[in-house]
């Protein structure tokens, strides 16, 4: 298939994107982070809830007066106040965040035959992008090794491959730097995948290369 016969990507609404990415009972947490009076606040709801008109004309208010709006990738407990391991019910996404040379990693891990091809792709700023895929039966350990092993493969970030973390909400603006920058989604797949699906090295954690990055780590006080 050739440039010119390539489907268009599909962009979702935000409510189209949460609503795809969760069920409407599923507890979500979305974080909303105002840098220049150092405010922040976490709403754990449903994601019915999270898309709704109401909740979504909130969250453009904010935006609109500064502040970055995040979402958990996975479903947090019935019960859940905070998002912490203990609280999340399953794993529903692995993910790699392309901070430097992302354009270049990009291309690389769309054209590797390591990994399927991605359910989502964020342009968060200038070269740099968001990759998420659906998956189903994995493990907390599981994801996150997944997760490391994508950044060593793709060069992502390092800083991003836990099970708690939050990645931005589409369609809103991104106030980090000093220009605002429009956060852009495609669709690329709708299928969900199982560990079986990325074919990369997943290191144990008790290999060599763990203990001594986690020296390291504790070294620099990261």
């Amino acid at each position: 298939m050739n440039a010119l016969e390539k489907p268009m990507p599909l962009v979702p609404s935000v409510s189209e994107y949460i609503l795809d990415n969760f069920k409407p009972t599923d507890r979500i947490a979305v974080l909303v982070l105002n840098r220049q009076p150092g405010e922040t606040t976490q709403r754990i709801t449903t994601a019915q809830k999270a898309s709704s008109p109401e909740f979504q004309a909130w969250l453009r208010y904010k935006n609109a007066n500064g502040a970055d709006i995040y979402v958990g990738m996975n479903a947090l407990q019935h019960h859940a106040s905070t998002r912490t391991k203990d609280d999340i019910e399953k794993i529903s996404h692995v993910y790699l965040d392309l901070d430097h040379g992302g354009t270049a990693s990009l291309e690389a891990l769309e054209n590797s035959n390591l990994v399927p091809r991605p359910n989502y792709v964020l342009n968060t700023s200038p070269d740099k992008f968001q990759v998420i895929w659906k998956v189903d039966g994995m493990t907390i350990e599981e994801a996150e090794a997944l997760n490391q092993a994508m950044v060593r493969e793709f060069d992502g970030d390092p800083a991003a491959t836990d099970s708690t973390r939050v990645l931005r909400l589409p369609g809103f603006t991104n106030k980090k730097y000093e220009a605002d920058f429009y956060v852009q989604v495609r669709t690329a797949s709708t299928q969900t995948y199982h560990h079986r699906d990325f074919k990369l090295q997943i290191d144990s954690q008790d290999a060599p290369r763990h203990q001594h990055e986690e020296v390291a780590r504790k070294r620099s006080g990261g």
